[in-house]
């Protein structure tokens, strides 16, 4: 019996390490945040606690407009992302052959250049001297007088593409994990490719998007380099009032409030994706059970 107990409660040891690394540096900040964004007071004469809950609807209703700016920029990043994503997702898993590691590694590549490098890049990309407005200009789709950079398009197109590869590569997984057979199958009932896709493939790897979305969406929602690299004050987003509020201003008690707001629309998010697509598809394990 003892050593039946012992068997039984290895499991729970061994998530201690991984229990005591959250509650340090997760649950213990999340605490002290929460305690911050009750308090008033400045930088000079100090911040008390006056359980100041005020702050949340004043933070709330001062900021609305960069948080609804937050979430169109990230749900657009997240569409695109989606469009671009799961062709190219589909021809590594299906197409890619021989090619499907190189392919895969060029996908992974991007993330050995650090984030700020990368976004960096995209000002010398849609710069006004930049190749990329001048063939637009040259099609007719930007104006002579148009620009790329400083805008919305520019700012969800930074998002788009530093955040592709948490879109492809769960596709890539949901896709490469469908069984040969239930697409020969698909092939012998419907005939053909798109009815395959549509009847077969793409239920079957649901729970690929509904992951890439989430991974997606949540970081781009929150992202706020890109808004200041490649927009104006015009595009700025909910992250840039938080980080604006935490360095430059000084006002903890606003800054930690519109943290909490954050993650606690994110997780009503999540609760509601998850409430749509099934908690199978949030977990991947419904391509498993099928």
């Amino acid at each position: 019996m003892p050593a039946r107990l012992k068997k039984a409660g290895l499991p729970y040891l061994l998530l201690l390490p991984g229990l005591g690394f959250l509650a340090v540096f997760f649950l213990v900040p999340l605490v002290i945040m929460w305690i911050e964004s009750l308090k008033t007071g400045t930088i000079d004469t100090g911040f008390t606690l006056t359980w100041e809950f005020s702050n949340y609807t004043d933070a709330l209703s001062d900021y609305n407009e960069q948080f609804l700016r937050s979430f169109e920029y990230a749900g657009l990043a997240t569409l695109f992302a989606l469009l671009i994503g799961y062709p190219l997702a589909y021809v590594i898993a299906f197409r890619g052959g021989r090619w499907r590691n190189a392919l895969l590694l060029a996908v992974i590549v991007p993330f050995f250049v650090t984030y700020l490098l990368r976004t960096i890049s995209w000002e010398t990309i849609l710069s006004d001297d930049g190749l990329v407005l001048d063939v637009l200009r040259g099609i007719g789709i930007v104006s002579e007088n148009g620009r790329l950079l400083d805008t919305t398009v520019s700012v969800v197109a930074g998002i788009t593409y530093n955040y592709l590869p948490f879109m492809i590569l769960p596709l890539y997984a949901s896709l490469e994990r469908i069984d040969g057979r239930l697409l020969e199958a698909g092939y012998d009932l419907y005939g053909r490719r798109r009815d395959v896709f549509l009847r077969v493939t793409l239920p079957l790897s649901m729970p690929g998007v509904v992951a890439g979305t989430l991974l997606t969406f949540i970081p781009a929602a929150g992202d706020f380099i890109n808004a200041e690299l490649l927009g104006t004050p015009r595009q700025y987003m909910i992250g840039n009032v938080i980080q604006s509020r935490y360095l430059e201003v000084a006002d903890y008690p606003t800054a930690a409030a519109l943290s909490f707001l954050l993650m606690a629309f994110m997780l009503i998010i999540v609760l509601i994706w998850a409430r749509i697509a099934g908690t199978e598809a949030l977990l991947g394990t419904e391509g498993e059970r099928r």
